[in-house]
This record gives C-alpha cells, structure tokens and sequence, in this order.
C-alpha cells in the first residue's frame, strides 16, 4: 500500500490553522494523516519524515514475505484446469480415476458411510493418538494380526493426518530424540518428502536408485550409498509402489538391503502409500516390511489410505514405530502424542471410523479386496495397453520394455524437462517435469494419443 504523495508546500502549517488542531500534534489532508510529534505512534503503521513532517504510510508488515512458488505437483491440475483442448490429460496428480476419467468413489466405502450414519456415532474429539478400533486394525493390516508384535505390545501406533501428516510425526520425533542424525531419501522420490523433512530441521542426503540408462534400478549405487551413510542414520525406503519410478526391489534384493541396514545399524523408515493398491494384494504389498520386522529390527513406517481406500479428502494415516520391548513402545507413543498435541491437537474421526469398520467386518474387507484388485488390475491393463502402443508405433527399436516393469500407479518415462515441456505444451499431456505420470490418470481409449506425445518428445525434443 503505497502512501500518498504530498506537496510540502500546501502541507506546512500556516496562520489558518487553529492553534486547538496544532496542539493535537497532528493535521488531516485528505486521507493523509501528518504527525507533528512522536508520542503513542502506533507500531503497524511506518512513517516518513518530511523536514519537521512525519507521513503516516499504510505499509504493510508483511511486505518482506515473498511469493511461493507453486507446488510441482498440485500445481499441474491447475494449467489443466485452465486448458480447453479437448484431448488433454492430467497425469499430474496420483489419484485413481475410472476408464471415463471420474473419480472413483468405492462401493464398500459408500456402504461404511451408511452404515456410520444409521448408528449415528457422535463427533466428540478423538484422543491425542486417534481412534482405538482403528489403530489396532492399521497395526493388524500392515504387520499381520498373528505377528508377535503386535501381541507383544511392541508397536507405537498414532493415528496422523494420512501418509504426510504421519511422516511429519516421526520426523519431529527424530530431531528431538536423535538429534543430528540423518535421513536417506532415495534419488529421485516423492516430492513432498524433501519438504517434510526441511520443516523438521532434519539433516537428510540421497542414495542413488533411479538408473536412466536402463529406466530401472541401480542397485549397485543403492547399497554402496547405504553402506556409506553414517552408523545410525534412517534409511527411507518406499514399502511398494517406488513413487515416482515405480520401480520396486526384488525379494531377493530386498534382503541384501536388509543385511546392508543391519550391519550398519541403520534404522529402516518405510513409507507405505499403496498397500494393496499396487498389486491388488494386501499381503503381497506388506512383504518388504515385514521382512524387515521378522530379522527383529525396530521400524519406523507410515501409512495411508488416501489410495487404497479411496479416502484423499479424510486425510487418514498412521505412524507406527516397532520397538524392542512394550515398555520402549509405549514411551515412544507417548512422545508421538506430545509431538502431535500443539501441532493439531487430535485427528479427523470419520476417515478413522471407515478404516475401522471395514478392516473389522469381513464381508466388507472381503469386498475392499475385491475393489482393490479391480483398481490395480485398470492400471495393469492401461500399462500393457500404453507399451503396446509404444512398441507398435515407434520404429525406432527402443525397448519399452521398462513401462511393464514397473508397478503401481505411476509410470517414470525417461523423459526430461524439455521433452516433458512439449507433452505440455504440444500434446496436452499434464504431468510432473521428473518425467513421471500417473497411469490412473490415464484410459484404455487414450493411450495410443499418450504413445504419439510421448514419442515425438523423446526422439524429436533433445
């Protein structure tokens, strides 16, 4: 707000003014207020002195805050939005979508929010650590419910706001309790988990896993870097479903990341965002972490229902920390909800209570299963569809083959800044600049228009 200019000429004090409006130390013009003396300023509004004239100006004390940029990821469904060609595709965003390009509600969800509405549960605050039914079933559903863990009492488990909520817990809990200790993050990953872990003020590096020779796994750059990351540090480790790549760890690789972690007495971090929803199988999809439970490790992982359930707006997760001893996971809990008590106080209830519902009953569960694998059998047929496209179309005899090899909604093409611009801006295509696209965002009908943009990028744009 800039202040109004003034000529100094018409604003000195003459013999017209009363001395009543002298003695008040200050004169009105206009919307200009002119001070003639400094006591009971107020400090929000700043002042520029003229000779013996101070000029109040509604400067406002938050003009030092910069513009943010706009999120890399959230910012690509709005350019869609603004977009009116009718072949445009948002392969920004992770989130599933049907063969007409709707979200997709599920069944059994429609059916849990009925069954919640007719028994008319109240809406008072949950515990600091969420809703009871719910972790116990989360713990259960991720770890197994005959673990020993989990009878044991060995799990920490709080109820967070979804996957980002409950990363946001258990990086807190690491700048408190393990102070200078380090992250891995895997090269490239989530975009978001830079962010968390930059507001936590917890020191993190990359260990390599992206190969773009193969568009596959380099493993061998993976365990080097582990092995040369300092004792103790926590290894951040993507359960399924490798976001952005989708490229997961073989079994047997997974093993030698475990024996790499252990001899290091490292502390394994999973991230578990997809859990059923990349191959269709709760257990398949739990393996990795699990493995990792059974050498009698302590683990950290989070988790999220956004994807498999369906339930991005309800923002449900959970952190859960396995610990040595019952009495190490019940101080580690206490920590999480003195953690989460001046951040957001306690969590939503109502995503909470689906979880509940449906993990404890069942015929619902049994239907969950089946929607899951539904879900990710859509994206393994737009994969299969979107390789054949490629491969039928391009003569240039590049191997495509890496499209099927990946798993789970996303797909890393290989493709960089510029060519990523021309799907953009030529094709219509919406999608990260790393290169990635979310195949749930994508039909059967649209892939061969995908293959067409993704082709002219890659072998015309350098």
């Amino acid at each position: 707000m800039a202040s109004s200019v003034l000529s100094l000429a018409s604003a000195t004090p003459s013999a017209s003014l009363s001395s009543r409006e002298i003695n008040k130390g200050k004169l009105n013009l206009g919307n200009t207020s002119l001070c003639f003396n400094k006591e009971k300023t107020n400090p929000f509004i700043k002042t520029r002195s003229f000779g013996r004239i101070a000029v109040a100006s509604n400067v406002s004390r938050f003009e030092g805050i910069t513009m943010a940029p706009p999120d890399p990821i959230l910012g690509v469904s709005e350019a869609f939005k603004a977009d009116n060609h009718e072949l445009k595709l948002n392969l920004g965003v992770g989130a599933y979508r049907t063969e007409e390009l709707q979200p997709y509600v599920l069944n059994v969800v429609k059916k849990a929010d009925r069954l919640l509405l007719e028994r008319g549960d109240n809406r008072e605050y949950l515990p600091i650590e969420g809703l009871a039914a719910f972790n116990k079933v989360t713990a259960e559903l991720l770890f197994g419910a005959d673990n020993p863990i989990v009878e044991q009492q060995r799990v920490a488990t709080v109820q967070g706001l979804s996957g980002t909520g409950s990363l946001r817990l258990a990086a807190a809990l690491i700048e408190r309790y393990f102070p200078g200790a380090k992250v891995l993050i895997s090269s490239p990953t989530w975009g978001n988990h830079k962010n968390i872990f930059n507001d936590a003020r917890v020191p993190w590096s990359e260990y390599r896993y992206y190969d773009p020779k193969t568009v596959g796994l380099d493993f061998e750059g993976m365990i080097a870097d582990i092995k040369a990351a300092p004792e103790g540090s926590f290894i951040l480790l993507h359960g399924c479903a490798h976001n952005p790549t989708g490229i997961d760890p073989a079994p047997e690789q997974w093993g030698i990341i475990a024996d790499v972690i252990q001899e290091k007495n490292h502390i394994p971090f999973f991230d578990i965002a997809y859990q059923g929803f990349a191959s269709g199988s709760l257990e398949t999809d739990a393996a990795s972490v699990r493995m990792f439970v059974a050498r009698g490790m302590e683990v950290i992982a989070a988790q999220s229902y956004s994807k498999n359930l369906g339930l991005y707006a309800e923002r449900i997760g959970a952190i859960n920390v396995v610990c040595s001893s019952p009495d190490a996971a019940a101080r580690v809990k206490s920590q999480l909800k003195r953690i989460a008590r001046p951040m957001y106080s306690n969590p939503p209830v109502h995503g909470a209570r689906i979880v509940a519902n449906i993990v404890g009953d069942s015929a619902l569960f049994k239907e969950w299963n089946a929607e899951m694998e539904m879900m990710a059998g859509r994206i393994k047929n737009v994969r299969q569809k979107l390789f054949d496209s490629l491969s039928s179309k391009d003569k240039s005899g590049k191997d495509w083959s890496f499209v099927l090899k990946q798993i789970g909604m996303f797909s890393f093409t290989g493709l960089n800044k510029a060519q990523c611009d021309n799907m953009t801006n030529k094709w219509h295509v919406y999608m990260t600049k790393d290169g990635r696209i979310s195949l749930a965002g994508l039909s059967l009908a649209k892939c061969e228009y995908l293959a067409d943009a993704i082709i002219d990028s890659y072998h015309n744009v350098s």
